[in-house]
């Protein structure tokens, strides 16, 4: 991976999670949060694309399509999972 495709992928992951949270809402707490899901997913799609060999809109060595598919998945995955209240007694 070069320099400029570890920034590509930094700013794509990070705006996806700011999309997300423009389109979820919250406080600045989800917005830190979607924001860190979405570089995980990124990073977890990317790796697994290239595991796999996936070549899936590919941008350069950057495995954008399952990057982003990864992302996706990290963002809906958190966000439902943040929604669980703790009830306590």
């Amino acid at each position: 991976m070069t320099l400029p495709s570890i920034l590509f992928g930094l700013l794509l992951a990070a705006l996806y999670g700011a999309a997300f949270h423009l389109w979820r809402g919250g406080s600045l707490g989800r917005l830190l949060l979607y924001i860190v899901l979405s570089l995980l997913g990124f990073l977890a799609g990317h790796l697994a694309g290239a595991a796999l060999g996936w070549n899936f809109a590919s941008v350069g060595p950057l495995h954008a399509g399952m990057a982003t598919l990864g992302s996706a998945v990290f963002l809906f995955v958190g966000h439902w999972l943040s929604l669980v209240e703790v009830h306590r007694q």
